[in-house]
């Protein structure tokens, strides 16, 4: 199926639409191909089965694209299209787009560990991603996740560098439209912290403990859920398996397992869980929390017995214990999940005195203990909350199957409504006299719960959480055992109606492992407890464990009830029973003092007590005549007991207040008792317990005539403190005085709900008498306590808004729960409040006093008026200012007040502006803060106020600025504008502001993803477009004003021009050509306009600034605009010209200008020097000495030292270099130059060129400033280059001819050729290699003849490299003379301005015998724009010149390039007798005894000389050899004479006369040729089967003009016809003036 659609909608519309998105890549291969890549949405236009499609371009398989819903929201002509996916969604896949980005960079940038983690990282959101869209989480799961997911973006945003997001309690993005400035502020900072929190987490394991602690301290209350997966043990027996922590100890979670291997209960199969809550933050940071379970099993007394009637059963005996320490869980150091499963091994008692206890211990101590591969599958995870808290978020693992497992205590924090009623048992241990029996006895403990009449009560003691409530609880039977010791807990659950006539009874019994005999054992002891004391607190004391020891024997069970429980030992916490024995008395009891039994008691209880006087506040009732003394006595009460009962203590206090309504005798008790509760709860170790109170007046306080005695009694207390009477408790009262108005507020409340309204009045006049009250106090002169009790007035300042909100609301009072404070509400309040406040908080603030309040403080208020949607010009005026002065005045700007003034900004309309700046009562007042506002505003866009991640704080503060600014700007047009009233500072402020602002950094829209670029316009739009527009619209209200602004404003405008933004462009391109006309109409030149453009244009783009784009603009615009006025037609296309031509040569030099590209900013460099100024002369010598290419660097100096003059004139020069701040006059600078460039030629061996400015300088020393010291130290330096001329080794540079072929280079190096000065001893595969780095995409031609148009035409990159020989031009001083060879290769290299390349070809039938005959030459010249070196080490080459070398041409230079080395080397021995002989022996062996081509005599004349002095140097070792060459030299001779012929030659001596005679003549001469007349051989050139052979002898008349300096040339001709045929190669023309030698292979 081919697609293409059409979607048709109203211009105005929402409506619910598929957008296709693409699941696969689809490759283009065919042009009417839309090639897709996955995640990129497209538009269908139609859709049609098959192959059809009427317009076939753009078509795509349907089967690669998925639809999914989306929303079309269209107004007008925009439309914008939101996908219906869950928010959470479409932010991963936002984020997985942006991330893959940043991904792949860095793979390529080679930093794989953080490649490693952003690829796990988003692997994780891909994952998270899918169990979203799933749609089959859990509420609980599905929050959770988004905890997670949103964890994660941030962590990966941080790290990635990219933007911070800020989020809400539901983990969803704020929206800054719907948020508050201070709000986003407080939201940005605790976001950061959350972040660079985990950060350090993932850094160091110390922080991620503290981390962690940090959230186990911010919730006080914590939950363990426990899933057992399995158990697999041998047991052979039915099992109780009693899990719990061990230490903090919970109760136990009781599974009853069966003999079988499975649950008893079937249905509790794969759904074991419980959960463990109450944990406190101060249980998990115990230094080790451990899971421990004891396994008991009910059967038989010893396992081995085998099974028969006679064997007792049910016994409960011990079995093995299992022990995890979960530490690293509960505190987060560990993964903590409910589906990762943990195996728990089980220890097995080794011996039936192992106590299960003991075995714990052991455990925990880390002792091993063989498990046999037995134990438990659990799973755990930490839950956080109370336990309502996670049933509400965790309703998937906390439902009614799960069991919860209370605390043995009570938790950090008790709520209202948590009733408890629970006294915990522990067998702790006990002693047994064996009596009669000859072993100890395996004692059983029977507990049970029996009324006054002795009867069991049913049904009330549970093993532990997870089983069902029984009438009596068996012990475990240890066998044989005198001293016992159980540790076993159970749960007493008796009716608070029956604690006080309810005991405890324990039996004991031993038990036998014959059924026989178990039956025949009675019980041989009792004991008993009672649950409720004589005085109505109960069993046990607040501390839990609290031991007590109770023994009885007993024949007759209802005997015990009459006789003391108890024996008090001298440990007063220690309980020892009386024990009795059964005898013959009366009463059938004796006490024994050989046994002994000790339990605990922990009492968990809202409503039991064990504080007599907090149980007679409670149970005022029933004694009412101790009600004052009870009253006082709750002061004495320990903090923690009256916690535990909050609530019913303030039932109490309220229901005493309201049954004495009619009279104030306890008014005053009770409101001090209601002053110490508030003040336990305001202690910080209660302070858990705030929200207890709160959730208590809001929820539970029915107390409707309340506030009426509360108010009494305040006011009568302030009353007496402001008559300066002494009044302790107004003390406690003021600490505790929000919570009292809280009280009153609720009563108030309360009372007019249910009376509609009525006694409105008095409650005002109630609220009034006490103001008053407080006003007197406040007035009071008295010192002493009524100072203290106004300083505590003072410090306590947040009650008094209740007050307000009561006194203002007349009645109708709103609900408590209100977060706005309500002093603030009413307009007349506010109006008051903000009046006062403000000045304070200015001088405050400008005192820098109390700074962290008056933000905290200023914050309030702003939020108050945000969600009042209200604000007050005062306040807006007054914190303006104030912003403004406190910013101004510091260097480090708090971020939180620049936020402050942010949302003071954002709640301001036109009007308050309006009305702000009426407010001003003179011009000049107003003109300074105009001025001062302008340069705070700069200074906190330039300033980095917010971290550069705070995306969201940044756009909404350049929002507000936007705002102000143009507002701003509409004061100074109407008001500094006409020409008395001009201030020409303020409208530069102005300018320079609104360009600082559209240049920021955060902005700049095209250094964003495409992601993040989309989110800014959608939000905020372009702001660049607006402030652009009005300092547009600013300049041209201007009028005769902007020449005073020229050439001031000029960068700016330029700077903000370059911005790359196509409407900015093209909207304040056009001020320049305002700016060229209003100076031209002034001065009729635009010239300090065209200066100042030309040099900020400089800065800008070497900034980074400006692009072809801007240059075609720029271009286009101005000379549209130049050519509609005739006058600036002309001046204006020259400026255009000359700004584009410096433009592209920027842009050249900044596209190379990094460190790998230093070569080629050399050449853009130079680019510069000449097509503008020499401004950038100085950065091409440093980067040249940074290249060490010194000799270059000394011409570049050169050229500055150039345009100075040897005069004492200022120095005016256009460029004056690093010298000139010291250097005054051009020539204190020319000569400075001038010893640094003799510096950088020493360096570069350029001697001869140091010499010539050494001289000029002699010069000036000598003949100008007569500095005779300064001459004589240029002389000895001068002195110093002439010997290193001849001494030091100086190598010929190499040159190198580069070509840049193709489209895929920078026009400055496009299809160009260079010439380029080889490194001394650079290979050229060393050079190659340096010139393809900056290219990794060129490839290398291998050829060296010119491209077609096939390559330079390519969009691609070719580089062709080879070497070129420099053309050396002759040396009219030179000629003739015997020069040194140290100085005539100086200028063989030096100061050459063309290069021959030499490329051999075929041409012609070959020759089989003389492959060399058909050898032709294609020369090459290359001319560059400069000789070399130069101020570059290459120059373009300018022209090309090519011509076609015979093979006798080439062999003719060959014999002369022969004949110079051998020269070269014969003058270097004869001016240095003292070199080594073996590089002449070499050459000479080479060319007279040669070993391949045959190429031996043809250097006649050299040889005589080179023979000669080898044969006055040669060694005796080597003199067999030197006679061997002599020996070929003669057989050469003759045969050349027999085959040849003689002809005279006209000898070197004759005609180089200024060469002394030995260098190549000597006295041996005669004696080596054989011949006294001194005759030279010419043997033939072509050999006799050569094509070009001529017959011989040649016909008269066929002889040339001789040739006056080459006899052997005249030979040559000699055979030659005349005149030559038209298609031999050789001319005569093109022989050089001097003998050439042949080459060999022309013999």
């Amino acid at each position: 199926m081919l697609v293409r659609g059409v979607w048709v909608r109203d211009p105005y519309s929402r409506l619910l639409v598929p957008l296709p998105a693409a699941v696969w890549n689809f490759p283009r291969t065919s042009e009417h191909h839309l090639p897709l890549q996955i995640g990129e949405t497209v538009h269908i236009l139609q859709a049609s089965e098959g192959k059809g499609v009427q317009q076939p371009q753009g078509i795509f398989p349907a089967s690669l694209i998925h639809l999914k819903g989306a929303v079309v929201e269209r107004r007008g002509a925009e439309e914008s299209v939101i996908p219906t996916e869950m928010p959470m969604v479409q932010e991963i896949t936002t984020t997985l787009r942006e991330w893959a980005t940043i991904w792949k960079q860095l793979y390529v940038a080679g930093q794989m560990e953080r490649y490693q983690q952003v690829k796990q990282m988003m692997y994780e959101l891909m994952e998270r991603r899918s169990q979203l869209l799933s749609g089959t989480l859990p509420k609980d799961e599905l929050l959770q996740l988004k905890k997670e997911v949103t964890g994660k973006i941030d962590y990966g945003n941080k790290i990635l560098a990219l933007d911070l997001v800020v989020r809400d309690e539901d983990e969803n993005i704020l929206d800054p439209d719907r948020t508050s400035i201070i709000s986003l502020f407080q939201a940005h900072k605790k976001a950061a912290q959350t972040i660079t929190q985990r950060i350090q987490e993932e850094m160091s394991p110390q922080q991620s403990v503290l981390g962690c602690s940090a959230r186990l301290a911010a919730s006080p209350s914590h939950s363990l859920y426990l899933c057992v997966r399995n158990f697999v043990c041998n047991i052979g027996e039915e099992a109780q398996l009693f899990m719990a922590l061990y230490d903090p100890s919970d109760e136990n979670y009781v599974i009853r397992w069966a003999s079988t291997g499975v649950p008893q209960d079937i249905e509790l199969l794969n759904n074991l869980k419980a959960i463990f809550t109450d944990l406190g933050s101060k249980d998990l940071k115990r230094e080790r929390l451990f899971l421990v379970c004891q396994i008991i099993r009910v059967g038989r007394m010893d396992l081995r017995e085998t099974y028969s009637r006679k064997l007792s059963t049910g016994l409960r005996r011990p079995f093995g214990i299992s022990v995890m320490d979960i530490t690293d869980i509960t505190k987060g150091k560990s993964e903590s999940d409910e589906d990762k499963q943990h195996f728990i091994p089980v220890h097995l008692v080794a011996a039936d005195n192992d106590f299960l206890h003991n075995m714990i211990r052991k455990a925990v101590e880390g002792k091993d203990i063989n498990h046999k591969g037995q134990g438990f599958w659990v799973s755990l995870k930490m839950l956080w909350g109370d336990l309502s808290q996670v049933r509400k978020d965790h309703p998937h693992l906390v439902d009614r199957s799960t069991v919860v497992a209370r605390k043995l205590g009570y938790p950090e924090v008790i709520m209202p409504g948590d009733v408890r009623n629970d006294i915990y048992l522990t067998l702790v241990q006990g002693e047994f006299d064996k009596g009669n029996k000859k072993t100890q006895k395996n004692v059983e403990v029977t507990v049970c719960v029996c009324d006054e009449s002795g009867n069991v009560v049913q049904n009330v003691i549970y093993h532990g959480a997870g089983d069902k409530p029984v009438s009596e609880y068996r012990s475990v039977v240890y066998y044989q055992q005198r001293h016992q010791r159980w540790m076993e807990t159970v749960k007493i659950a008796v009716p608070i109606e029956d604690v006080h006539k309810t005991h405890l009874r324990f039996t004991f019994r031993h038990r036998s492992s014959s059924d026989s005999k178990d039956k025949s054992e009675r019980i041989f002891s009792m004991a008993f407890v009672k649950l409720m004391r004589p005085d109505g607190t109960t069993l046990g004391q607040p501390c839990p464990m609290g031991p007590h020891s109770l023994v009885r024997k007993l024949e007759d069970a209802g005997a015990y009830l009459t006789l003391p429980s108890a024996r008090m030992l001298p440990e007063p916490k220690l309980l020892s029973g009386s024990s009795f024995r059964v005898s013959g008395t009366a009463s059938g009891l004796t006490v024994s003092a050989r046994d002994s039994f000790q339990i605990s008691t922990l009492v968990c209880s809202t409503k039991l007590t064990q504080n007599v006087n907090l149980l007679g506040l409670l149970k005022w009732r029933s004694k009412p005549s101790l009600l004052s003394e009870n009253l006082q006595k709750l002061m004495n009460v320990d903090g923690g007991e009256v916690i535990k009962f909050l609530q019913d203590t303030l039932d109490a206090l309220f229901s005493i207040m309201m049954e004495h309504s009619d009279t104030d005798v306890y008014d005053t008790l009770v409101f001090d008792a209601l002053v110490f509760i508030v003040g336990l709860v305001a202690d910080r170790k209660f302070q858990h317990f705030n929200a207890v109170l709160e959730a208590y007046i809001c929820q539970h306080f029915s107390a409707t005539l309340a506030y009426k005695k509360l108010i009494s009694v305040l006011t009568q207390y302030v009353d007496h403190a402001s008559q300066g009477e002494p009044c302790e408790p107004l003390m406690r009262t003021f600490k505790a005085l929000e919570y009292i108005f809280k009280f009153i507020v609720r009563s108030r409340h309360l009372f007019a709900q249910l009376y509609e309204g009525k006694e409105t009045a008095e409650f005002q006049q109630s609220l009034q008498r006490f103001f008053l009250s407080l006003n007197q106090l406040m007035k009071s002169p008295l010192e002493g306590p009524t100072l203290l009790y106004q300083a505590l007035c003072w410090s306590h300042p947040s009650c008094w808004s209740l007050s307000w909100w009561v006194l203002s609301s007349a009645g109708a009072v709103p609900a408590p729960t209100s977060f706005v404070p309500p002093c603030l509400a009413p307009p007349e309040c506010r109006e008051l409040l903000l009046q006062m406040a403000v000045p304070i908080l200015q001088e405050l603030i400008e005192k820098g006093e109390e700074e962290g309040a008056c933000i905290e403080l200023l914050s309030n208020i702003l939020e108050v008026l945000y969600k009042a949607q209200k604000v007050n010009t005062v306040f807006s005026a007054a914190s303006v200012s104030l912003s403004s002065n406190h910013l101004g005045s510091n260097l480090t700007i708090p971020s939180h007040y620049v936020a402050c003034m942010a949302a003071i900004l954002s709640q301001m309309d036109k009007d308050h502006y309006s009305s702000y700046i009426k407010a001003f009562p003179s011009r000049p007042e107003l003109m300074d803060f105009l001025m001062e506002t302008f340069i705070l505003f700069k200074d906190l866009i330039g300033k980095t106020v917010y971290p550069s991640d705070w995306m969201v704080m940044n756009m909404v503060q350049n929002r507000e600025f936007l705002r102000a600014i143009n507002q701003f700007a509409m004061t100074l047009t109407k008001m500094f504008l006409n020409d008395s009233s001009f201030e020409l500072q303020l409208w530069n402020n102005y300018f320079h502001l609104a360009v600082a602002f559209l240049t920021q950094e955060s902005l700049q829209l095209e250094n964003f993803s495409q992601a993040k670029r989309n989110s800014i316009l959608a939000k905020y739009g372009d702001m660049r477009a607006t402030i652009g527009a009005s300092i547009r619209d600013m300049w041209y209200n201007l009028g005769h004003h902007k020449i005073k602004f020229i050439p001031g404003m000029v960068g700016p405008i330029l700077e903000m021009t370059l911005v790359p933004e196509l409407e900015l462009r093209k909207s304040t391109i056009p001020i320049f050509f305002d700016m060229m006309l209003c100076e031209y109409q002034l001065t009729e030149s635009f010239s300090r306009f065209e200066d100042e453009i030309l040099r900020k244009l400089d800065s800008e783009v070497e900034g980074g600034r400006g692009d072809e784009q801007y240059k075609q603009l720029f271009e286009s615009i101005l000379l549209s605009c130049c050519r509609r006025h005739p006058k600036l037609a002309k001046p204006g296309e020259n400026f255009v010209a000359l700004v584009t031509g410096l433009l592209e040569r920027l842009l050249d030099y900044r596209a190379v200008r990094n460190d790998e590209n230093k070569t080629y900013s050399m050449s853009c460099t130079v680019n510069l020097l000449v097509g503008t100024r020499p401004m950038y002369l100085y950065k091409l010598k440093d980067l040249h000495v940074s290249y060490e290419n010194y000799t270059e660097g000394a011409y570049t100096l050169l050229l500055h030292a150039r345009l100075l003059k040897w005069s004492d004139e200022a120095n005016t020069a256009p460029m004056q270099g690093l010298h000139s701040p010291s250097l005054h006059t051009q020539r204190q600078l020319k000569e400075a130059l001038y010893n640094q460039i003799i510096d950088y030629f020493d360096q570069g061996k350029m001697w001869e060129e140091a010499i010539h400015i050494c001289k000029e300088l002699a010069d000036q020393y000598e003949s100008e400033v007569f500095n005779y010291e300064m001459l004589s130290d240029i002389l000895q330096r001068e002195a110093k280059f002439y010997e290193k001329i001849l001494k030091v080794l100086r190598p010929s540079p190499d040159y190198f001819a580069v070509g840049y072929y193709g489209q895929g280079f920078p026009t400055f190096l496009r299809n160009k050729v260079f010439i380029y000065r080889g490194k001394e001893y650079e290979r050229r595969e060393d050079f190659e290699m340096q010139l393809l780095s900056p290219f990794p995409s060129a490839e290398k031609l291998k050829s060296t003849s010119p491209p077609g148009q096939d390559i330079t035409g390519s969009p691609g990159q070719y580089i062709q490299c080879f070497t070129v020989q420099p053309v050396e031009e002759s040396k009219v001083r030179f000629k003739d003379r015997s020069i040194p060879e140290q100085i005539t290769n100086f200028y063989k290299a030096n100061h050459v301005q063309k290069f021959s390349y030499s490329r051999p070809f075929k041409k012609g039938p070959k020759d089989p015998d003389n492959e060399f005959a058909t050898m032709w030459i294609e020369r090459t010249t290359f001319v560059t724009a400069y000789p070399l070196p130069g101020i570059l080490r290459w120059f373009a080459v300018t022209s090309t010149t090519t011509t076609i070398i015979s093979p006798l041409e080439n062999a003719i230079e060959t014999m002369m390039k022969t004949n110079e080395k051998i020269m070269s080397e014969i003058n270097r021995h004869q001016n240095d007798p003292s070199l080594p002989i073996n590089p002449l022996s070499m050459l000479l062996n080479g060319i007279v005894d040669p070993a391949v081509m045959g190429g031996f005599a043809k250097y006649e004349t050299v040889q005589f000389a080179g023979i000669r002095i080898h044969g006055r140097k040669v060694t005796e070792d080597l003199r067999p050899f030197h006679e061997r060459m002599e020996q070929c030299f003669v057989q050469l001779r003759a045969k050349v004479e027999n085959q040849y012929g003689v002809r005279e030659m006209v000898c070197f001596e004759a005609q180089r006369s200024g060469r002394p005679r030995s260098m190549a003549w000597g006295p041996d001469w005669d004696q080596l040729s054989h011949a006294g007349d001194r005759q030279v051989l010419w043997w033939g050139v072509l050999a006799p089967s050569h094509p070009l052979s001529l017959p011989s002898p040649l016909p008269a008349g066929f002889l040339p003009q001789s040739h006056p300096h080459c006899p052997l040339l005249q030979m040559l001709l000699s055979h030659l016809p005349s005149p030559l045929p038209s298609q031999f190669p050789f001319r005569p023309s093109c022989i050089p003036g001097i003998c050439p030698a042949m080459p060999p292979w022309w013999l």
